[in-house]
């Protein structure tokens, strides 16, 4: 009687395997999609948030433009303009996220509602403080 070598898997159970995989990628991938959107936004609304801060602390201490552009990062630039007493200080953040909307929820920076509109994929949003009314908006930057 010959001995039959038992070494190795059958093909049936190696197309088993691989279905396997691919359904747990299949689940995998638009999870991870996901959390990386989730993750650009958290970005783009810290940076806003940054940029809040800096403009109101510009405007409190009344810095000047040379000022401000040590500020300047890859992602938000700072400017100034006006005469003193009526100066308008803007920060215009470039976006990370990819799709229009908050997909994690609208936030509010420093009492200020952020739409939704002001969320594009690849936007630009300024952060404007008016020191002549006192108030602080957060909008979309139009191209043109």
């Amino acid at each position: 009687m010959k001995k039959t070598n038992k070494k190795g898997f059958t093909l049936a159970e190696l197309l088993v395997v691989v279905a396997i995989i691919a359904v747990l990628v299949a689940i995998a991938i638009p999870i991870f999609t996901s959390q990386l959107e989730k993750s650009r936004e958290a970005t783009d609304e810290a940076n806003i948030r940054s940029a809040y801060a800096i403009v109101q602390t510009a405007s409190l201490t009344q810095d000047t433009q040379e000022e401000l552009t040590k500020q300047n990062t890859e992602d938000i630039k700072y400017t100034v303009t006006g005469a003193e007493g009526s100066y308008v200080y803007k920060a215009e953040i470039t976006l990370k996220q990819q799709q229009d909307k908050w997909q994690s929820g609208a936030p509010n920076i420093g009492g200020v509602a952020v739409s939704d509109d002001v969320a594009k994929k690849n936007g630009k949003v300024a952060v404007t403080y008016t020191q002549s009314t006192g108030k602080t908006t957060i909008t979309a930057v139009t191209a043109g």
